[in-house]
């Protein structure tokens, strides 16, 4: 079993028919993707991908940070009520977070959407799926402030061991590990130890961070078990090990509808 956390398949990277992509990545041993929304003009397209391919895809709403502006309010209730119209076709609320890495304009908006969003899932009793870029402090702010702090997943994590010092403080989280790991200048070899087995998980975000042999090139699902095998040759265990225990955290996080 492998199941790809973080996947973008619906975007229109993947063309007419994306369900392509999805078989594909069926054929490589992925037994199942979750897509995360973007905003409002992805919703559709999502839910016409998993439509297609119900079996194997699971879905998860929300509004991504950088889609934040100053007239956030009425986008967030329109995403709030495509989520309440169908609340039992989502495992997750997300992608949700902060993401200061281009602009930092709308940080207040950020954490007041991520805020929000979160406690929609606290409310539903649903895990997060938290995008998190150059905003860790300003994430773990909101979080800090939260009654009900919902258990999630810092997705795309190329963070330090610190970071997963202070997240693994914050709260119920676990760490999705992406192509970024296979790449040569890049430090997340170092931090598997500190995130330990039982609380990795790994994504593509197809199709975006395709890893080594395919960077630079449009990430895909199927990709995931190049990843895989990097983390089981920094950890000295065999590939299908690693999909078995990132499996198992999976369904530990999403609940048993992700594979039911």
């Amino acid at each position: 079993m492998i199941i790809d956390t973080h996947t973008h398949l619906y975007l229109p990277e993947f063309g007419d028919n994306p369900e392509v992509a999805v078989d594909s990545a069926v054929s490589a041993g992925v037994t199942t993707m979750i897509f995360p929304n973007v905003d409002l003009t992805t919703v559709e397209p999502m839910r016409a991908l998993h439509a297609k391919r119900p079996e194997v895809t699971r879905m998860a709403m929300g509004l991504h940070p950088t889609e934040v502006n100053e007239n956030f309010k009425p986008t967030l209730e329109s995403i709030v009520e495509k989520f309440n119209s169908h609340k039992k076709d989502y495992i997750a609320i997300g992608e949700i977070g902060i993401d200061l890495y281009w602009d930092k304009t709308f940080e207040q908006q950020q954490m007041d959407v991520f805020e929000q969003q979160a406690r929609l899932a606290a409310e539903n009793n649903l895990p997060i799926i938290i995008h998190c870029r150059d905003g860790l402090d300003q994430t773990l702010e909101v979080l800090s402030g939260l009654h009900d702090i919902p258990k999630g997943v810092f997705h795309s994590f190329g963070g330090t061991t610190a970071d997963v010092e202070k997240i693994r403080k914050a709260g119920d989280f676990y760490f999705g590990i992406n192509g970024i790991v296979t790449f040569k200048n890049s430090k997340l070899d170092q931090t598997l130890d500190a995130i330990g087995n039982d609380r990795i998980l790994i994504e593509t975000d197809a199709p975006y961070l395709a890893p080594v042999p395919h960077r630079g090139k449009c990430n895909r699902s199927e990709y995931i078990i190049h990843t895989a095998a990097h983390i089981a040759s920094k950890l000295g265990l065999p590939p299908e090990e690693v999909h078995d225990f990132t499996s198992r955290n999976a369904v530990q996080l999403f609940g048993n509808r992700l594979i039911n």
